[in-house]
């Protein structure tokens, strides 16, 4: 089975970046990749997704223009930019195919806060 590891969540103030990484243990190529994430009680939720080729990418509304998706598939690595972070942002962000149909690694903790 592929397994899916991320990283890159740090605790930041509002306002600002994070780029988050995540590293399949087998190849991505064929596969619509996206980015969830699950704030404290509540679901998870789809936060942005990203076509095999990377031509083509959609976001969450919460996140438009604030997020930029991308994909390494030579390194078998999903990229999620994100700028201009909220309080809101905070989560745990995992990556998955666009149907969630991998098995979920641990993600990766986000905490925006002053």
């Amino acid at each position: 089975q592929v397994q899916l590891v991320e990283s890159g969540g740090d605790l930041v103030q509002p306002g600002g970046s994070l780029r988050l990484s995540c590293a399949a243990s087998d190849t991505i190529r064929t596969r619509n990749m996206a980015w969830y994430r699950q704030p404290p009680g509540k679901t998870r939720e789809l936060v942005a997704h990203i076509s095999t080729l990377g031509s083509v990418t959609g976001y969450a509304d919460s996140v438009r223009g604030r997020a930029t998706i991308s994909r390494d598939n030579v390194g078998r690595t999903v990229y999620l930019q994100m700028n201009s972070l909220k309080p809101e942002d905070t989560a745990v962000y995992y990556c998955n195919t666009k149907t969630g149909d991998w098995p979920w690694g641990q993600g990766t903790q986000v905490t925006v806060s002053s």
